[in-house]
């Protein structure tokens, strides 16, 4: 009996990777009975409470770019960035359903950043709410583990 020849296999199809930085901060002030507040932002069309961030424009330094999208994300102005931590991580998407699957890796550097003035209700669109609450609010209302920890880190630096 002569064996049955396997047909080639496809060649695996190339997973597009590209890699990206962005750049963000924790807003923070104290309120009148002296306690921090930072400031968490709603994405517009999602559950999760995050930290403000988003892409360099051509250009733009980090600090730069943090400082802008802040600005942009909740209406408010802050003086001066200070690096606070940096956040890496890896997702998929596509475009639309039947374009290829791109790999994006990730990395996020954030600045603890004094508030100076701004109103939150000058957000842009992008942005459903934006809130100040106090520390311990903060960390139990963000939704992601590695901004929590941003947060502790903050609290440690303020105090």
């Amino acid at each position: 009996m002569v064996a049955k020849r396997k047909k080639p296999s496809k060649p695996a199809k190339l997973i597009e990777t590209r890699h990206e930085t962005s750049a963000g901060g924790l807003i923070w002030r104290r309120n009148r009975a002296g306690r921090v507040e930072v400031v968490l932002i709603k994405p517009a069309g999602k559950e999760a409470w995050a930290l403000p961030k988003g892409h360099l424009k051509e250009g733009e330094s980090v600090p730069q770019a943090a400082i802008r999208e802040v600005r942009e994300e909740t209406g408010l102005s802050v003086a001066g960035a200070e690096p606070l931590g940096e956040i890496s991580y890896v997702y998929s998407f596509r475009d639309h359903p039947q374009a290829p699957l791109v790999r994006i890796f990730k990395r996020v550097d954030f600045f603890l950043m004094k508030f100076r003035g701004g109103d939150t209700a000058a957000h842009d669109a992008e942005i459903d709410q934006v809130a100040w609450m106090e520390l311990d609010e903060a960390i139990r209302r963000a939704s992601y583990q590695s901004e929590r920890e941003l947060i502790e880190k903050a609290r440690a630096i303020l105090f």
